[in-house]
């Protein structure tokens, strides 16, 4: 498969992109040079290898939810610019 000026120009009108003729042509060289470095996977032998979605084996990162002791009011509160009736104050933001 070979990527042409024409199928750039294609692209370039659906992203609303403006090129010059320069351009065109240096996307069509480097799209071209791209779909050339994957056919080489095409050289490889896949006999007998499963096909996977992801290299590695996935688990679960997370960890497990547990109730913890919380930071008190006041330490959290310290620093706040303003504070009303244990609660951080701010600027309204209804009209």
């Amino acid at each position: 498969m070979s990527i042409t000026v024409k199928d750039v120009e294609h692209v370039a009108n659906l992203a609303r992109l403006e090129l010059s003729e320069a351009e065109k042509e240096q996307f069509a060289g480097q799209l071209n040079a791209i779909l050339e470095y994957a056919e080489k996977l095409n050289e490889l032998n896949t006999e007998g290898i499963e096909p996977t979605s992801h290299v590695l084996p996935l688990y679960n990162v997370m960890r497990e939810d547990e109730v913890r002791p919380s930071l008190p009011a006041e330490k959290a509160l310290s620093n706040a610019p303003e504070e009303e009736d244990g609660h951080f104050k701010v600027p309204a933001v209804l009209e």
